[in-house]
């Protein structure tokens, strides 16, 4: 079965610097859109996240635990989300830190099979990217892709490899709209 192991990520924008655990709670957004997916929860900016460690596992199984990714979502009608990156890199940590958040990860598991894909110091795993059309330059590199394989946010690939810089909330609403997509 394939695991999911992320930590906790600060308002985004607050960088490393704040490395205080997440003690507020997330506004809940269970509401479902008439004309598609739930959207995500809201993050009061407030709410301080914690960068995870270790979020990446070993290099050997991601192809395993792809092919899992895609068997399981095809069984479950949910999309994938591919989070490439490294348990080095500062934004890969904070973008864990977000998707571990109680209502983020809900939401998450709501509307995706997440797979974490180590690339080392990205020269591992660079080949299942390339698969999608995807070059990785940076982490975290994420794309959502359909069970049936296709590529939903080509477009996006590569946006949040400066995760730091974004607020926890503009992320959410950025895979939100990758995931209307399909």
């Amino acid at each position: 079965m394939l695991k999911r192991k992320f930590g906790v990520m600060t308002s985004l924008a607050l960088g490393l610097s704040a490395l205080a655990p997440a003690t507020l709670p997330c506004a809940s957004s269970t509401a479902f859109a008439e004309d598609g997916p739930p959207a995500p929860p809201k993050i009061d900016s407030s709410v301080q996240i914690t960068p995870a460690k270790d979020v990446y596992p070993d290099i050997a199984l991601a192809k395993t635990q792809v092919e899992e990714a895609f068997a399981t979502a095809a069984r479950t009608k949910r999309k994938v989300l591919i989070d490439f990156g490294g348990n080095w890199c500062p934004d890969c940590r904070m973008l864990a830190g977000l998707f571990n958040q109680p209502e983020v990860a809900q939401w998450l598991e709501s509307q995706f099979v997440v797979v974490p894909v180590n690339v080392g110091r990205i020269d591992k795993n660079l080949d299942i990217a390339q698969r999608f059309g995807v070059t990785i330059h940076e982490v975290p590199t994420v794309l959502i892709v359909t069970p049936g394989r296709k590529l939903l946010n080509a477009d996006g690939a590569n946006t949040l490899g400066n995760a730091r810089a974004m607020s926890s909330q503009s992320v959410l609403d950025l895979l939100d709209k990758w995931n209307r997509r399909g």
